[in-house]
């Protein structure tokens, strides 16, 4: 099995050229390739591309083997992959996820900064699948370890949990998240997101990710926290997201349209010894 390692601020995935290896990924073998002592180490696996229909299509699995429907930073890595094997020559392009189609623009020669659509953000409940009346998850309070918090709850294709407070850290989204990602509220789990507001155009978020759990940075999160505090009024539709693995451009339209710029950085390519899987 050949991979190709990417990271984009600090959010690192393996990328799974399914034309050029013949193993089927299976939850059992992601999670023992993703693994930081014991395998490869990665936050996921993205994996295409699939053609269905003329269409592209990319697979993304978090790091416990489950499959996400969206994931901002591992498609702009695969969208890197794609140019740098000569693959896509475009400017521009689309790739379909899970979730439904994105498109990608490349902002540089080398193609290692990227302008993505992340589609169109939701408050609903019903597309978030929370319980009770449909309604737009806004302010919502939830328990999470005994503790009540002010949640907003937005869907880039897939879920976030996202709390506006001043005191953010990393102790305090684990502290949140080993409860908030597998509560009742969240059948299919949840991205959490904490935010502090630093002015109309700068935000600085800490995440703890469904599947993952702490990560350095997510583009998905990063809109999920912009939509949230934009639908609060306390920023502009232009906001420039901090993390503790750097900076996402964001930017939200008047129909709640996201896209985002980022950049992503190739680190190398490995080989899996043909019995990784065996033995200790």
């Amino acid at each position: 099995m050949e991979f190709y390692k990417y990271h984009s601020l600090g959010n690192d995935y393996l990328v799974y050229d399914c034309r050029k290896n013949e193993e089927e990924l299976e939850p059992e073998k992601i999670i023992r390739i993703c693994a930081r002592k014991f395998g490869i180490g990665a936050d996921g696996i993205v994996a295409g591309p699939y053609m269905q229909g003329g269409q592209m299509h990319v697979k993304v699995y978090n790091a416990d083997g489950s499959e996400a429907e969206q994931g901002g930073n591992a498609i702009r890595i695969f969208a890197h992959y794609l140019k740098s094997t000569g693959e896509v020559k475009r400017e521009s392009f689309s790739l379909f996820t899970k979730s439904g189609e994105v498109e990608i623009r490349f902002l540089n020669r080398e193609g290692t900064r990227i302008q993505m659509t992340m589609g169109q953000l939701s408050f609903s409940s019903k597309k978030l699948g929370l319980s009770g009346p449909d309604r737009e998850a806004i302010h919502e309070y939830f328990n999470f370890g005994g503790e009540e918090y002010d949640c907003t709850c937005v869907s880039t294709g897939n879920p976030h949990c996202v709390i506006i407070t001043e005191d953010i850290s990393r102790a305090k989204i684990c502290g949140i998240g080993k409860y908030s990602e597998g509560a009742d509220y969240f059948p299919d789990r949840t991205n959490t997101i904490i935010v502090k507001v630093l002015d109309k155009n700068n935000i600085q978020i800490e995440i703890f990710e469904r599947g993952v759990g702490y990560t350095l940075s997510s583009a998905t999160c990063s809109c999920a926290a912009a939509g949230a505090a934009f639908r609060q009024g306390l920023i502009d539709s232009d906001v420039m997201v901090h993390m503790p693995g750097g900076k996402l451009w964001t930017q939200i339209d008047e129909n709640w349209n996201v896209k985002m710029i980022g950049s992503v950085k190739r680190i190398c390519k490995i080989e899996l010894f043909e019995d990784f899987f065996y033995g200790c």
